[in-house]
C-alpha cells in the first residue's frame, strides 16, 4: 500500500517556516511521504501568515488556489497565525477546507473523530483553546536542511506590547527553549550557517533567567558560533544592543544587524509603545561601525502609523539618508483588531502613506545601489548556496540580494570571490554568467 503524501506550503515570515519543517518532520515520522506537488498530495497544509492584512490575502488566496488544484479525495487543511487568530471565522468562510488547526493542534490525514464542525456541517474545526499549545512545536524534530543554510527557532511568543502588533495576542508570552535543544537541533540540521529567529531574539532567556546564562542570549550566541560557520541573528529590538550582544554578534564573523527600529520620531515612537529615537538609534549604529567597519545593517519602518505627520516623515527620510543602511524595508501601516492603534486618532490618508513608502523607497533603492557598488574591485568570502548564487555575510538568507558566481563553484562550500559589478541590489563575482534577464 502506498504511503499517504503530504505537501506543505508555508507563508509569512522565517519563523513559519520553521513552524513548517517542524510539522514536516512530525509528518515524516508518521510514515508520509513529502512531495513537490500538491496535485499530488493526499495531504495539503497551508501555514498561513496573519501579520497585516496584504499577508492574510495572500493566504486566502493560496488557500482557494490549492483547492482548486488538489486531487479527489485530498485533505485541505489550514495551520499557522491565521487559523489560531480567526479559526472559527476562517472555518465559515471557507467551507473548501477540511481542517482548521491552530497551534499544537494534530493535523490528520484522515477525519479527526474529536474534532468539532461547524454550522455548515463540511469541516473539521480543532482549533486550540488552550493558551499554549498542547503539541510545542519548538521541541518537534526536523529533517536536516536541504541548504546550506538554515533558520533556528530559539523562542516562541512575546511578552511586548507594541501597538500596531497583535501577535503576542494568538502566540502568546515568551516562551525560551533550552539551550541544549537548540544545540542538538543545529547539530542535526549539518547546515553550514545558522540564522536565529525568534519574535524578540534579544530577550532570549528573560523568561529563565536562573536556567538560561542568566537571562543573556549572548551564551547561545557564542555556543552556536562553536559549532558552525556562520551564525546570523534576526529582529533585534534596539533597546537590547548592549555591548556584550554587539561584541559577541562581530566575534561570530558575521557583522550583520537587522535591528528593528520602526521609526524614529520619538513621539511617533512613544505612540508605538517603543523605544528609542532617531539620535539614540544612530549612535547605536556609529558605535557598531566603529568597532566593526564592514558591518552591514538592515532595518524595517512603518509608514503611516496612526498621528504621523508631514515632519515625522521628514525626520524618518533625514534617517534614512544620513544612517545610509545596506537593507531597508517600508511597510504601510496595516490596523490589527485588538492593538492599541486601531484605537487611536490620527489616521493617514492611504493615498499620502503610497507617497510616503514611494520617497522612502526610492531613496533607500539608492543607498542600496550605492552600497553595493562600494564592494565593486573587493575579494569577499561567499557561502554557495546552489549553482551560480552565493552569499557573503552582508546577505541574509532569501531577503537581501544575491552574489552571482561561477556555475561550477561546488553547493555549501565557501570560497573567495572578486566582484566585478553589482546589479542594484545583486552582485557579480569574476567568473559569473549574467543572463539577459538579470541585466
Amino acid at each position: 500500500m502506498a504511503a499517504t503524501r503530504f505537501y506543505v506550503e508555508t507563508l509569512g515570515c522565517p519563523k513559519n517556516q520553521v513552524d513548517s519543517d517542524k510539522l514536516i518532520g512530525t509528518l515524516l515520522a508518521d510514515g508520509m511521504e513529502a512531495t513537490a506537488d500538491a496535485g499530488d498530495a493526499d495531504l495539503v497544509v497551508v501555514n498561513t501568515c496573519a501579520f497585516i492584512d496584504d499577508a492574510r490575502r495572500e493566504s486566502i488566496d493560496t488557500i482557494l488556489a490549492l483547492e482548486e488544484r488538489r486531487r479527489d479525495g485530498a485533505r485541505l487543511v489550514v495551520t499557522g497565525c491565521m487559523a489560531e487568530r480567526y479559526g472559527d471565522e476562517l472555518a465559515e468562510a471557507l467551507p473548501e477546507v477540511d481542517q482548521v488547526a491552530g497551534f499544537g493542534v494534530p493535523i490528520h490525514a484522515g477525519a479527526a473523530p474529536s474534532a468539532a464542525r461547524s454550522s455548515n456541517g463540511k469541516k473539521l474545526i480543532p482549533v486550540a483553546a488552550a493558551a499554549l499549545p498542547e503539541l510545542d512545536l519548538l521541541n518537534l524534530p526536523r529533517p536536516a536542511s536541504t541548504a546550506p543554510w538554515a533558520y533556528v527557532k530559539i523562542a516562541e511568543g512575546c511578552d511586548r506590547s507594541c501597538g500596531f502588533c497583535a501577535i503576542p495576542s494568538f502566540r502568546g508570552p515568551q516562551r525560551s527553549r533550552d539551550i541544549d535543544a537548540i544545540l542538538r537541533e543545529v547539530d542535526e540540521l549539518g547546515a553550514r550557517e545558522i540564522v536565529l529567529v525568534a519574535q524578540d531574539l534579544a530577550a532570549f532567556g528573560r523568561d529563565r533567567p536562573d536556567e538560561l546564562g542568566k537571562g543573556s542570549i549572548v551564551p547561545l550566541v557564542n555556543a552556536v558560533a562553536a559549532r558552525t560557520d556562520w551564525v546570523r541573528l534576526l529582529y533585534l529590538y534596539p533597546s537590547d544592543l548592549d555591548d556584550a550582544l554587539i561584541d559577541a554578534i562581530c566575534a561570530t564573523g558575521v557583522p550583520y544587524f537587522d535591528l528593528s527600529l520602526q521609526h524614529v520620531s520619538k513621539p511617533l515612537l512613544r505612540r508605538m509603545r517603543r523605544w528609542g529615537d532617531g539620535a539614540r538609534f544612530l549612535h547605536s549604529i556609529d558605535t557598531i561601525r566603529g568597532r566593526e567597519p564592514d558591518a552591514a545593517f538592515r532595518s524595517n519602518f512603518i509608514v503611516g502609523y496612526p498621528g504621523e505627520t508631514e515632519a515625522d516623515h521628514d525626520l524618518l527620510l533625514r534617517f534614512v539618508e544620513q544612517a545610509q543602511l545596506d537593507w531597508c524595508g517600508f511597510f504601510a501601516y496595516s490596523p490589527e483588531d485588538g492593538t492599541l492603534a486601531a484605537t487611536l486618532d490620527g489616521a493617514v490618508d492611504r493615498r499620502l502613506i503610497d507617497e510616503r513608502l514611494a520617497e522612502l523607497r526610492e531613496l533607500q533603492d539608492e543607498i542600496t545601489a550605492t552600497r553595493r557598488d562600494d564592494l565593486i574591485g573587493r575579494i569577499i568570502r561567499v557561502l554557495i548556496d546552489e549553482p551560480g548564487v552565493a552569499r557573503s555575510v552582508r546577505e541574509a538568507p532569501e531577503i537581501d540580494g544575491i552574489v552571482h558566481v561561477g556555475e561550477t563553484e561546488v553547493v555549501g562550500e565557501f570560497c573567495e570571490v572578486r566582484i566585478v559589478d553589482a546589479l542594484g541590489p545583486d552582485l557579480v563575482a569574476a567568473g559569473a554568467t549574467i543572463g539577459a534577464d538579470a541585466r
